[in-house]
């Protein structure tokens, strides 16, 4: 997919999963921390993608792009 990037190049926040049990269906749920958020200008109602690299890799990435914050090399 050509997301992996070095460990020195990303940035990364343990979060825990919440699951929900509902008489109709069960979820699952994962808060958005909000250092990351703030980190990366997220706005309150953003559009995001999950993607799959393995079952061990889960990728979020914005629906919707907006230009990056890492400077160019």
């Amino acid at each position: 997919m050509g997301y992996k990037q070095s460990l020195e190049d990303t940035m990364g926040y343990k979060v825990r999963i919440q699951r929900v049990d509902r008489p109709t269906n069960r979820s699952f749920y994962l808060n958005f921390p909000a250092p990351i958020a703030d980190a990366v200008n997220m706005q309150k109602g953003e559009e995001l993608e999950w993607l799959i690299e393995d079952r061990n890799t889960f990728i979020i990435k914005r629906v919707k792009p907006h230009n990056s914050f890492r400077p160019k090399k």
